[in-house]
């Protein structure tokens, strides 16, 4: 038996291909559109998948304002802040936060489904949401990922 067949790989900074991925976001659910995403920047779809190194893909959301969130969510759904003072606690509506920003929506559910230290802020900085199918990465060759494919 060939023992060296059986050898786990780990992987590290410089093992690991970075790549850029589009998803669109036309039409499909918030919670299913942020967990895929959260699994891409993760490397959960990875072979060579290390949990405390980023060995994820550098993800472009496109058509963010399209979103749906299912039921009454739009205006039962809120995301509360705070401002650091007493009595600074503020709150938003996802209709209006949407209105507002259209991207902050998509931001705030995959920034919750990441991990909460550093490496979950480096697999952040890894994201680029826009609101409309115009972005400005075409030099880096983005390769398209539907989301059917991937559930």
């Amino acid at each position: 038996m060939d023992t060296l067949s059986y050898k786990t790989s780990m992987a590290n900074k410089s093992t690991v291909d970075k790549k850029w991925v589009i998803v669109d976001a036309k039409k499909e659910s918030l919670g299913r559109v942020a967990s895929v995403v959260a699994k891409l920047l993760r490397g959960k779809y990875e072979p060579n998948f290390t949990p405390h190194v980023d060995c994820g893909k550098n993800v472009i959301i496109i058509n963010a304002k399209d979103v749906n969130l299912s039921g009454k969510k739009w205006n039962q759904k809120k995301y509360i802040r705070y401002t650091g003072y007493p009595g600074g606690q503020r709150s938003i509506h996802a209709v209006d936060l949407h209105q507002k920003n259209a991207t902050k929506v998509v931001e705030n559910a995959v920034k919750g489904m990441l991990p909460t230290n550093k490496l979950g802020s480096k697999l952040f900085n890894n994201l680029r949401i826009f609101a409309d199918e115009n972005h400005n990465l075409e030099s880096v060759k983005p390769e398209t990922i539907t989301i059917k494919d991937l559930v």
